[in-house]
């Protein structure tokens, strides 16, 4: 079963009559990489601000790692490392000299804390940066050592709001990457906002869609996508090759629907062009290419159909909340 490490129940910030934040109940579990999705002005920023216990909620209840983060923010900050779009170091010194700051901040002796920030300097990408001062980093090189600047107390759950922001596609594939060895190697649960989808869907194990102060969907890509576009079935999309159908055959639903008839769980066929698109209720993807090619058809491909998450999110906003 899973263990929850973030707990959200009906959380609601309200800023005189505006209401950034409107009854979010949120759930994210031990060692996930959860994308909490939604442009700018959606509410992410103030719903991590309570979270970390920077800002109280008007109503509603949060629990970081088992604590309540309004009446104890002090404890909450030694089990969460927080990343934002612009981290802050001290310029004139190095990279490690400011991972050591931070390291005797939260109490740890500075030998080890001396040790720790190369090891962690080394880890990030940034074992030839060691005596460059950090006014001369790339953005770039100032995200990376800011993960290297949350790890350093050895947190159980890391908040990143928009990190990849002003990093060239080379280093955030590589930003990237080390979330997810943090999550596979270390079992660190990741909270990752952002309003960019294709970075959200590459590593994110959930998703949340954010938008107004309200969650409208969670999930998997998969799950959501089935919610969305096929009403919880599986769509197969299969094209024929009509060298291989008899002169005499009207390739359309009906014949296709006759030649899947030994197949259970077929709900709908439906053409789509030169294309047929089957909804069934598991996936019998192996069974319709069988019965194609016994029946002595080619069959050009099949494919279990997903849609991404630039999909889903589109969806969502034609829609608004009558998919919630």
């Amino acid at each position: 079963m899973a263990e929850p490490i973030i707990q959200l129940i009906n959380l609601t910030k309200k800023y005189g009559d505006y209401t950034a934040v409107n009854k979010l109940n949120l759930t994210v579990n031990k060692g996930e990489i959860f994308g909490l999705l939604g442009p700018n002005g959606a509410g992410k920023s103030t719903s991590i601000l309570m979270m970390l216990g920077l800002t109280e909620p008007t109503s509603g209840e949060v629990r970081v790692c088992g604590i309540d983060s309004t009446s104890h923010p002090i404890d909450v900050k030694t089990k969460v490392g927080y990343l934002p779009e612009d981290v802050g170091f001290y310029d004139d010194r190095t990279g490690p000299e400011n991972l050591v700051y931070t390291a005797q901040l939260n109490g740890i002796p500075l030998k080890t804390a001396r040790a720790k920030a190369k090891e962690l300097m080394e880890r990030v990408g940034l074992a030839r940066q060691m005596d460059k001062k950090t006014g001369k980093y790339s953005k770039g090189m100032r995200q990376r050592l800011g993960l290297a600047d949350v790890l350093i107390k050895d947190p159980e759950v890391i908040i990143l709001d928009e990190p990849t922001s002003g990093i060239d596609p080379k280093g955030v594939q590589e930003f990237l990457k080390l979330i997810v060895e943090l999550r596979d190697e270390h079992q660190i649960s990741v909270l990752f906002s952002s309003h960019n989808l294709h970075q959200v869907q590459q590593v994110c194990d959930r998703v949340g869609i954010f938008v107004e102060g309200k969650l409208l969907a969670e999930g998997d890509i998969q799950g959501l996508s089935k919610q969305l576009f096929t009403h919880g079935m599986y769509l197969i999309e299969l094209s024929i090759e009509k060298s291989s159908l008899p002169k005499d055959v009207e390739h359309d639903e009906n014949w296709l629907r006759k030649i899947l008839e030994p197949l259970e769980g077929v709900e709908k066929i439906v053409k789509v062009n030169e294309h047929f698109q089957v909804e069934c209720a598991s996936d019998i993807s192996p069974g319709i290419s069988k019965q194609i090619v016994e029946c002595g058809l080619g069959l050009n491909h099949l494919t279990r159909k997903e849609y991404g998450l630039d999909a889903i999110y589109n969806r969502y906003f034609e829609g608004g909340n009558s998919h919630v």
